[in-house]
């Protein structure tokens, strides 16, 4: 089983809002991964949209992602490229 920790900054104007959110657990929904996002105290799953907009990051914030099981790296890639990317906003 393979373990990723990487830390991706949420480049989005309005922070990590419903849409990013929608993207990211969309994205997750085909992995076999358990995904974690840690902001501060905060540790969330990251296939859970309310989880994600509870975490409330805002533009610039840096999350720690540890993505956990058989297809991780594939999965950090893919994350990695959505953060990358504004999640296409």
């Amino acid at each position: 089983m393979q373990k990723m920790t990487k830390k991706l900054t949420v480049k989005n104007e309005m922070g990590l809002h419903t849409r990013p959110a929608t993207t990211i657990v969309k994205l997750l929904q085909k992995v076999k991964s358990d995904v974690t996002f840690q902001l501060g105290e905060e540790t969330v799953n990251a296939k859970s949209i309310l989880s994600l907009l509870m975490l409330a990051a805002k533009q610039n914030a840096r999350i720690t992602v540890i993505v956990e099981g058989e297809d991780a790296e594939k999965t950090m890639t893919q994350l990695s490229l959505a953060f990358e990317n504004r999640f296409g906003e």
